[in-house]
């Protein structure tokens, strides 16, 4: 069997650093073709893109998707909101959380999976600035740590 091909267009790399994320789910989009065909061209971006639930229903907003100069007139709205297909008791286990424990639901990355528009969303908890603090200088003592060892060499033993 052949492993699922995965291409991923657009990835939110400030999610890792604002937010604390808990769990992660993968959704299908609601597309119109020229969306599709803007975003396999790689022209989209998830700078201040969140999910909302809405009425039973899971919707992306403010992911922006770039109009596709072939379509002409018929071109779609480039920050319209996008519906998200997920399973229904997924949506009421968001539903729960969002609303009980005040998570936000945020936007990872836009991939194609098998030819279909997926984006994967993560259960997030806002960090404070003293925690995004924390995380920069641990990472940084990781970095000095490596640096100090891959600079030590052991001369080889003889005998």
């Amino acid at each position: 069997m052949r492993a699922e091909a995965e291409r991923t267009v657009v990835a939110n790399r400030r999610a890792r650093h604002d937010y604390h994320l808990e769990e992660t789910y993968e959704a299908g989009i609601q597309l119109v073709g020229s969306e599709v065909k803007s975003l396999r061209e790689g022209r989209a971006s998830l700078q201040d893109a969140y999910a909302k639930v809405r009425g039973g229903e899971v919707w992306l907003v403010n992911m922006h998707i770039a109009p596709y100069p072939q379509a002409g007139p018929f071109n779609h709205d480039p920050l319209r909101p996008r519906r998200l297909l997920l399973h229904k008791a997924e949506i009421r286990r968001l539903v729960g959380k969002v609303k009980e424990r005040g998570y936000t639901l945020v936007p990872l990355r836009v991939y194609f999976r098998r030819g279909l528009a997926k984006v994967e969303l993560a259960l997030a908890r806002g960090k404070k600035q003293y925690d995004k603090r924390e995380d920069l200088a641990r990472r940084e003592a990781e970095r000095q740590v490596a640096r100090a060892l891959a600079g030590r060499r052991r001369p080889a033993r003889v005998g």
